[in-house]
Formats: structure tokens, sequence, C-alpha cells
């Protein structure tokens, strides 16, 4: 289960219908894949439903979600900031045991196990940080500022 914060939804329906990817039936599409400062990588990207996406969310502000990229975000929810520093997206993700400073990237909590920090693998952007917040997750998402 992912939840949609109403001001996520709200920010969605903006951008959803700005440009009509809403009434085409394009929404969020939330994912994650092997990369990054921590080792998984959070991407956003409007897009199609695709067969098997768990769908979350409400009518014109859909969330999809693959099945492999579920298994890393149950249970995480989507918010949206427009702090006058930063502003965006926010990924809250309880699966993961730190966040890296860059805001896309994440270790995932592996049970019996301590996170694997290696403070080598931060760029010169990345804090580490150990809160589960993606800050910033939203970049590359259009966003009516």
């Amino acid at each position: 289960m992912i939840t949609v914060h109403e001001n996520a939804a709200r920010h969605l329906k903006e951008i959803l219908s700005a440009d009509g990817a809403a009434e085409k039936g394009d929404g969020l599409r939330l994912l994650v894949q092997q990369g990054g400062c921590a080792g998984m990588q959070y991407g956003m990207k409007i897009d199609r439903r695709a067969e098997g996406d768990a769908v979350f969310g409400e009518e014109g502000a859909r969330l999809y979600v693959d099945e492999e990229s579920l298994k890393f975000l149950d249970g995480v929810e989507l918010q949206y900031s427009d702090d006058l520093t930063d502003s965006g997206l926010k990924v809250v993700n309880p699966n993961a045991a730190r966040s890296c400073g860059c805001g896309t990237s994440f270790e995932p909590k592996v049970e019996g196990e301590a996170p694997r920090y290696d403070p080598s693998q931060d760029g010169e952007v990345c804090g580490g940080g150990s809160d589960g917040v993606a800050k910033d997750a939203g970049a590359g998402v259009p966003s009516n500022g």
C-alpha cells in the first residue's frame, strides 16, 4: 500500500491536467532501480499504466508502481512540499535503512542486518542521511514551480 497525501495528489492533478495527461489515462510512475549512492534509486516519470501495475491515488492523480518496485515501496508515503528552499514530491520510505543526501538513493532494510553505509560512495552533494526521506525525488517531474 502506498499513501498519496492530499498535497501530493493536488500537485499531481496540476501536473497531469496541464498537458492533458490525466485525460489520456497517464499517471505518475514511481519506480525503484539499482544504482545511486546507496544501492537503489527512485525514479519518477509521467507514464501509462502497464499490465501488472499497482495503482494508487485518486482519479486525476494516479500513481503507477510495477511489481518489482512495489517490493521496496510498500508502506511508502508520497508527499509534496512547497518550501522555499526544498520543494517537490517527497518519498517517505519506511523500508529504507538509510537515504543518501542526494535525495534519490536509498539502501533497503535487510532484516537482521545493519546498514552497509560506505561514506566513500557518497558524492560531494550526498550527506548519507538516515531519515528515510528522499528529498527532491521529484526531480525531472514537471512542476508548476
